[in-house]
């Protein structure tokens, strides 16, 4: 069957990149000490990662876009039944598509928590000079006590279906994300991959890191740690 471009590169690097950078936060978080500079780091990079998703859903290659890959409850119960169609599951198949939803939106949460969070011993977040005390004490919670462990089961469960489709499904998910293709004759629509588009993608990154750098200096003028 002809090969159909999915995942454009803007997406695949984003996946990677993510991966990379929630793996880390999770170790340098439950390590803490002098890894918790790069924990910040690392949040920084991530919430840098997330606004250019956000954006990018919307202006991206056709399968990235949130459009295509709205999780429906009446898809996913025809999902769940086998009932969906060969065009359901090129992209993110309805189940799938709500895990991307709940996977962003915790990550999101998550981020920004620590930019809130305080615990009064070893770190302090950039923007808790901004804040109410109130508001601080429920970022330190949620970051803490929700969030983290919510991360860390969402990541394994991502991990899980991952086997799941390889060993019962007989679907590659890695190796889609990896090169972007998959094979269908469906005649589906191919998402646009090419220079231009890569190079927008890079300005944007550009922009959602400048951003992220300047809501981090905000720090620094309100005379924070």
């Amino acid at each position: 069957m002809p090969a159909i471009r999915v995942w454009d590169l803007p997406t695949r690097l984003f996946h990677w990149s993510l991966a990379v950078c929630v793996t880390a936060l999770i170790v340098t978080g439950s390590v803490g000490g002098g890894w918790m500079d790069w924990h910040f780091r690392l949040g920084y990079a991530t919430l840098a990662l997330l606004l250019f998703r956000l954006v990018w859903g919307f202006v991206g290659g056709y399968w990235s876009r949130f459009a295509r890959f709205i999780p429906w409850p009446g898809a996913i119960v025809h999902y769940l039944k086998g009932q969906a169609t060969p065009l359901d599951s090129l992209g993110h198949n309805p189940l799938g598509a709500l895990s991307v939803y709940v996977m962003l939106l915790s990550l999101l949460a998550q981020v920004v928590s620590g930019l809130f969070a305080d615990d009064a011993i070893s770190y302090t977040g950039p923007l808790v000079a901004y804040a109410a005390e109130d508001t601080v004490s429920f970022a330190t919670w949620y970051h803490a006590e929700v969030g983290k462990p919510l991360l860390i089961a969402l990541t394994a469960l991502h991990l899980l279906a991952i086997v799941f489709y390889r060993l019962v499904r007989g679907q590659r998910l890695v190796a889609a994300m990896v090169h972007g293709d998959r094979q269908s004759d469906i005649g589906a629509p191919a998402s646009a991959d090419g220079l231009r588009q890569r190079l927008g993608a890079l300005v944007l990154m550009a922009i959602c890191a400048g951003i992220v750098w300047w809501l981090v200096s905000l720090d620094a003028s309100a005379g924070g740690y």
